[in-house]
C-alpha cells in the first residue's frame, strides 16, 4: 500500500524553531516498521500563534497525536483535558493524543528520553552526583528522571535563579536524591548535563567552562541536529564519554511510539 493516502494518520510536531528537528523521519519509519499508517510532519508555529493552529487542528479528525517542542510545553498543557503525573507536577507536556472524545491526553517524555540515551552511553547514575544546567520545561522534566534513576545528588544552575528555587522546592517533595543550587562548577561531579539551549549556535558560550571538565565526568547534552556542540567537543577532547540530543530523540522515538498507539 502506499503511503500517504487518504486513511494516513498524522502526529505533526510543532514548535519554534523546527528545522533541525530528527523526530518527524524517525517516528515515520518507525510507524511503518510497525505496520501503523501514520506520518510526523514539522510545523513552524510561532510563539503566541499556538491556540490558533489547536484550534484547526482539532477539526481534523486523522490528526491523532502532536509532539510539542519549544516553547510550546507549558501552553499546551492548558489545553489538555487529562495528563500524566509528571505532566501534572510540571504543568509541561512533549506528547499529546486524542482522548476518546476528541480532547487532548498529554505525556512528559523528555525526561525518561534523555536518561534512558545516558545509560546507553554508559552513564553510571544510581548514587551519582550530578551537575545539571538549565531548568527550563525539558530540564525539570531531566531532573526528576535523573532522580529516578537513583542519583544521590542532583546540583541545579540556571540563569534564572527563581526557576532553580522553583524546581528545587518541587523536587524535594519527591523524597528521592538530595537537590540544591549552585554555580556551574562540575567539581567532584560524574556527570554533567547540559538542558539549556546553549549549543544551537556555535557562538554560545559552554554552559560549564571547559576547563573544568574532567575524563571521569560523563557528559550528556539535550541539543539535536546541529552536529557536535561545542559542549561536547570540549568534553570529548577531555576525555569524557558522551551522550547528544540525537541520542536522546531516537530512545524517545519509542516512548512516543507506545504512547501514540497506546501500547
Amino acid at each position: 500500500m502506499e503511503t500517504p493516502n487518504g486513511e494516513t494518520l498524522l502526529y505533526p510536531i510543532l514548535g519554534d524553531p523546527i528545522a533541525f528537528v530528527k523526530s518527524p523521519q524517525q517516528l515515520t519509519v518507525r510507524f511503518a516498521e510497525l505496520g501503523h499508517n501514520g506520518m510526523c510532519l514539522p510545523m513552524l508555529v510561532h510563539d503566541g500563534d499556538l491556540p490558533t493552529v489547536l484550534d484547526g487542528l482539532e477539526k481534523v479528525d486523522n490528526v491523532r497525536g502532536l509532539l510539542i517542542t519549544m516553547p510550546h510545553k507549558r501552553t499546551m498543557f492548558g489545553h489538555c483535558a487529562t495528563a500524566s503525573e509528571t505532566s501534572k507536577l510540571l504543568q509541561v507536556v512533549s506528547v499529546v493524543r486524542r482522548n476518546t472524545d476528541g480532547t487532548w491526553h498529554g505525556d512528559m517524555l523528555d525526561g525518561i528520553a534523555f536518561v534512558t540515551a545516558l545509560e546507553k552511553q554508559g552513564a553510571r547514575l544510581e548514587g551519582a552526583r550530578v551537575l545539571q544546567v538549565g531548568t527550563g520545561s525539558a530540564g525539570s522534566a531531566i531532573a526528576i528522571a535523573l532522580l529516578n534513576a537513583g542519583v544521590r545528588e542532583l546540583i541545579l544552575h540556571d540563569t534564572d535563579e527563581s526557576k532553580v528555587k522553583a524546581l528545587a522546592s518541587l523536587l524535594s517533595g519527591l523524597n528521592r536524591g538530595h537537590v540544591s543550587a549552585g554555580p556551574p562548577d562540575p567539581a567532584g561531579c560524574d556527570v554533567v548535563v547540559n538542558a539549556t539551549p546553549m549549543g544551537l549556535s556555535h557562538k554560545d558560550p559552554l554552559p560549564v567552562g571547559a576547563e573544568l571538565l574532567h575524563s571521569s565526568m560523563f557528559v550528556g547534552d539535550v541539543i539535536a541536529g546541529h552536529g557536535v556542540t561545542p559542549l561536547l567537543k570540549a568534553a570529548r577532547e577531555a576525555g569524557c564519554k558522551t551522550s547528544d540530543g540525537v541520542q536522546m530523540v531516537e530512545a524517545g522515538i519509542d516512548l512516543m511510539t507506545d504512547f501514540f498507539l497506546g501500547t
